[in-house]
């Protein structure tokens, strides 16, 4: 793709805060003039908080030129003109790296083998179904309650968006991973987590798993001397692996409690962001996260990530896939062709069922608030929010940071997250820890440990 050198460009006007991003511009920004006419309109339309405005810094010229195309074609398109913009282009992922070689394992209640992870290369390395004696293989395969939530967090760490031509990717497209099914239903047990991370434990080698990403908390607050499930994420870290958990959601309770195996001194709790579907970091806000400190005083989170606004897969051959492509439809349809597209879809939505004889200007804002309502995106994807899928977000920067610097120690990655972390202003440092993740940063200077090393292991030897 076409990329634009605009530091050759002289400019006479000097604007300090880019319209777009909301970041202090570091030079003088680049008038839309000089873009070409989709560009601009793909700025504009996105950053429609703004008023009107002439220019935006060469940051954000060149993040939306090199995803134009894609965004042109495959992302999904708000009712205000903007679009919905994956993680990495929101979060400006380095697109050199995708978690190539390095194995995240899923601690969840159940999973389904999503297209975004077996197309057009199979990374599922390895099913295990703790809830089965045998025929555990078999229970991969089935669509139930207990399947959405572990496809989900897999997904958007390492999904390479193959139902959307690659635009609602991860930031690790490549990776490998090992799922395990914890629970025959959605309620996670302590004592599940535990079983889980020690078959992860005894199989890590096995696997190269190199990250444990687990979206779901113990039974109540607990002092990690004592708790058995946090003394067994130590001794995972020990062992070189790098555990990410979902800090919770209940930021609004007054006493928003940190559930272990979050609360463990060497995980990585990971607290919500939310940012608005936006590039833009004057807009972020916090999301509902549980925050800290535990009961042993400890700091959680250490870092947020956005945990609302996330594109997520809808589980296939569900009665919700069946409503999502049922509204697609009607959203791309002429007028002329609501009603005959809902007589011939009958019982997929009572609602829509319903206003099949209605004018069709009444169809299409019923359909128009049931995608709003229902967090649609496309066919095959929609929003989600919470920290379980917060969570698996770090775990893909992880896995691009490993990519890069395979000597990391999981001390090493958790240190890095944080010094490149990004705090929210007006916020308190209890609620966000160090700050918002900071993906190009992290690998930035993952990159720069290995060439220090590289450097030193060439002047001893």
């Amino acid at each position: 793709m076409r990329t634009v050198d605009f530091r050759k460009r002289k400019y006479s006007r000097f604007v300090r805060v880019c319209p777009v991003c909301g970041r202090e511009a570091k030079s003088k920004l680049v008038p839309l003039a000089l873009l070409d006419e989709e560009l601009q309109k793909l700025i504009r339309a996105n950053a429609s908080n703004a008023s009107n405005f002439q220019a935006a810094c060469e940051r954000c010229v060149q993040l939306f030129d090199r995803a134009k195309e894609q965004i042109l074609k495959d992302a999904a398109v708000l009712k205000d003109g903007s679009h919905v913009l994956s993680i990495p282009l929101r979060l400006d992922a380095d697109e050199r790296f995708t978690g190539k070689g390095v194995t995240i394992a899923f601690l969840d209640s159940g999973f389904y083998p999503h297209a975004d992870l077996t197309t057009p290369v199979n990374r599922i390395l390895a099913y295990q179904d703790m809830t089965a004696e045998k025929g555990e293989l078999a229970s991969l395969f089935k669509v139930d309650a207990a399947s959405w939530h572990g496809m989900m967090t897999s997904v958007v760490a390492a999904g390479n968006g193959s139902l959307s031509n690659g635009f609602y990717r991860s930031m690790a497209p490549e990776a490998n991973v090992v799922l395990v099914k914890l629970a025959k239903t959605g309620r996670i047990t302590e004592r599940d987590i535990q079983a889980g991370l020690e078959w992860v434990l005894e199989n890590r080698n096995r696997f190269n798993i190199k990250i444990v990403n687990i979206s779901a908390g113990g039974d109540a607050e607990a002092s990690y001397l004592h708790d058995s499930l946090s003394q067994t994420v130590e001794e995972c870290v020990r062992q070189g692996l790098t555990v990410v958990c979902a800090v919770g959601n209940s930021g609004h309770l007054p006493n928003h409690p940190v559930y272990p195996p979050a609360s463990a001194p060497s995980c990585i709790a990971v607290g919500g962001l939310d940012d608005q579907n936006s590039i833009n970091r004057a807009r972020r806000g916090m999301y509902r996260s549980s925050y800290g400190p535990t009961v042993d005083g400890l700091q959680k989170p250490e870092v947020i990530a956005p945990a609302i606004w996330v594109p997520a897969p809808i589980l296939p051959n569900t009665p919700t896939a069946q409503q999502a492509a049922l509204l697609e439809k009607l959203d791309k349809a002429e007028d002329s062709e609501l009603q005959e597209i809902i007589r011939a879809n009958q019982g997929i939505d009572p609602e829509l069922d319903a206003a099949v004889d209605r004018p069709a200007h009444i169809i299409r804002q019923l359909v128009v608030i049931k995608i709003r309502r229902e967090n649609v995106i496309t066919r095959n994807y929609k929003y989600v929010d919470g920290t379980s899928f917060a969570a698996p977000i770090v775990s893909s920067v992880a896995a691009q940071m490993l990519e890069a610097n395979p000597d990391l120690t999981p001390q090493q990655i958790k240190r890095i997250l944080i010094l490149t972390a990004e705090r929210l202003p007006g916020y308190e440092i209890d609620r966000q820890g160090w700050g918002v993740i900071d993906p190009r940063r992290a690998v930035e200077m993952a990159l720069s440990l290995k060439r220090q090393s590289d450097s030193e292991a060439q002047k001893d030897s």
